[in-house]
């Protein structure tokens, strides 16, 4: 397995991704879309979900294909994101079909970042408008770190963030990750300079300082986070992407490999007060898959992902918690 052109989702034929922030709102929103609808699952573990139209994405419920994915920031106020790819997506004749009518399927998924800094004294939810913005944005670039739905994320002890990572598997199958970090848990090591994902890192890219050479982690959980903000106020959030051809019940049990990848990046994981939640997709313009190898590279790339959206963090005098980058200078 070696990473795609771009290290990012992006790699995964079709898929596009956009992203919208606002400075000083400190908080932003990511959409993922294809050019063609998609089968998607999704698999939750944290005990603080927030969400929307996910119960469609069981195995058994009747719509197949959904038209765009949606990763926000604002807690429950950004899954107005949502309503604002399903106006883009409306105005492009995009969505299912009904007779006439024409209704976009965009599931959604929030993190809490309303008390990680910013202006939140809106008078009208800005989410509908960056949710817009970023499916309007959508490429096969975009940025990590201080982006789109990482835009006020926190980790334990240092700055969150936006981060992907990809996958090529030996038969020409490419699996991706997208994620927005804001955990409860750290994911770096005591002392803010070893990543837990440092293991499955490829070419340096989160820093390339290899494991800490200590032992008995995941014993200290000290938090800046909890001192400043609250146990309630975390989650991580991410889409994991595959070209390969699969079922949505085989897109399920992809997003439930995947979640390995947050449990391997954060320590602790899956908290009563987390919301960690991972979308699974299947564009299906390759060949049928193996649902799981590609849940275990599923794994592997999210875990990436989450270290690279830390580590890719840029500092701001406003910030509550010190970027790894400023921690590492």
């Amino acid at each position: 397995m070696t990473p795609g052109p771009r290290n990012l989702i992006t790699d995964v034929p079709g898929v596009k991704v956009g992203n919208a922030q606002d400075d000083r709102l400190k908080s932003g929103c990511t959409v993922l879309t294809a050019d063609t609808p998609f089968v998607a699952s999704v698999h939750v573990m944290g005990g603080a979900p927030g969400t929307r139209e996910t119960d469609l994405l069981a195995p058994d419920k009747t719509v197949s294909e959904v038209d765009a994915l949606v990763l926000s920031g604002g807690s429950a106020f950004g899954l107005d994101a949502c309503s604002g790819v399903v106006d883009a997506l409306r105005a492009r004749q995009r969505g299912y079909r009904v007779g006439p009518a024409i209704v976009p399927i965009v599931p959604g998924a929030i993190l809490f970042d309303l008390l990680s800094g910013g202006d939140k004294n809106w008078t009208e939810n800005p989410y509908r408008a960056l949710g817009r913005t970023a499916f309007e944005a959508a490429s096969t670039t975009f940025d990590l770190g201080t982006a789109g739905a990482g835009t006020g994320a926190l980790s334990a002890m240092l700055k969150g963030g936006l981060g992907s990572a990809s996958l090529q598997l030996e038969d020409g199958t490419m699996v991706g990750a997208l994620a927005a970090a804001n955990p409860m848990g750290s994911v770096t090591t005591p002392g803010d300079r070893y990543f837990h994902a440092a293991p499955f890192e490829i070419d340096a890219e989160f820093g390339g300082l290899g494991p800490d050479p200590t032992t008995g982690q995941g014993r200290d959980l000290t938090s800046r986070k909890r001192a400043l903000v609250s146990d309630q106020s975390n989650t991580t959030i991410a889409i994991v992407a595959t070209d390969a051809r699969l079922s949505k019940a085989h897109c399920h049990r992809v997003a439930v490999a995947a979640h390995d990848g947050i449990a391997r990046a954060c320590v602790p994981a899956h908290s009563p007060g987390d919301g960690d939640l991972v979308f699974a997709l299947s564009t299906g313009t390759a060949t049928d898959g193996n649902p799981g190898l590609i849940g275990h590279a599923a794994a592997l790339c999210l875990t990436r992902a989450i270290a690279r959206a830390i580590y890719e963090a840029t500092p701001d005098p406003s910030d509550l918690l010190p970027s790894w980058q400023s921690q590492n200078a």
